[in-house]
């Protein structure tokens, strides 16, 4: 072929793919409706004669509008975030064994006493077992076990009265840092003494809950021993 056909042959070509499609609007861009934009259909349609022809008019909720902004305007968008109450799991019964995977207890196993708000659970070692007082834990850093020890001797009264909150804040220091306490910062700090009507809660708690251990073999063993894991173990093959 010539070079002449040849390019008469691609001329032709662009003319086909230039022509505009039956489906295509033919309106300017300037007066097509935006992608963006909500149109109602409540309003119907009139149909209005011209000459001998019959022709539907749109609605006035239907028409495009004649111009647009320069920057398209977003809907701002709903907040579908909420406060909700927080729920425990399921696993997380009142007498499960549990195991404290983080803070200064980590890897003991302990029984869960009730959960708290907030994601807190208040757990017990017993103390007298593996030295695990009375204490609050974030249900997030504890592994449930399917072993529940029973827990229905427990006085509620008294469960009631160890899970407030103000039960664990921390007593304010009556001395003030001076002069004093700046040369004693060599000397060992004196132990702080164990208030006894808190060894006495702890007693009150641990009593039922040990005599309920003693009944089944090797429970206190399992509970005074430590959880770690070993060379080849995989944790999520493990059932608790």
């Amino acid at each position: 072929f010539s070079s002449h056909k040849l390019a008469s042959g691609f001329h032709k070509e662009f003319q086909h793919f230039g022509r505009a499609s039956p489906n295509v609007s033919s309106f300017p861009l300037h007066t097509q409706p935006h992608t963006s934009e909500r149109v109602t259909m409540s309003a119907k349609p009139t149909s209005k004669q011209f000459g001998k022809s019959t022709r539907e008019v749109p609605a006035p909720a239907d028409k495009a509008k004649k111009w647009y902004n320069a920057d398209d305007e977003s809907d701002p968008k709903k907040v579908r975030k909420a406060i909700r109450p927080w729920a425990p799991r399921k696993s997380l019964q009142p007498g499960t064994v549990l195991i404290v995977l983080a803070g200064r207890f980590r890897g003991k196993r302990v029984i869960l006493v009730k959960a708290l708000d907030q994601g807190v659970l208040l757990v017990t070692g017993p103390f007298k077992i593996n030295g695990v007082p009375l204490r609050r834990v974030n249900s997030r850093y504890v592994i449930a076990t399917s072993y529940k020890v029973d827990v229905s001797g427990l006085d509620a009264k008294k469960v009631e009265e160890v899970s407030q909150p103000k039960y664990f804040t921390a007593e304010k220091a009556k001395e003030k840092a001076g002069e004093e306490a700046f040369f004693k910062q060599g000397e060992k700090p004196e132990k702080k003494k164990i208030n006894s009507s808190r060894a006495a809660d702890q007693k009150a708690i641990d009593k039922p809950l040990i005599a309920n251990i003693k009944k089944v073999d090797m429970l206190a063993s399992y509970l005074a021993s430590s959880f770690s894991l070993r060379k080849g173990d995989k944790p999520h093959e493990m059932v608790w």
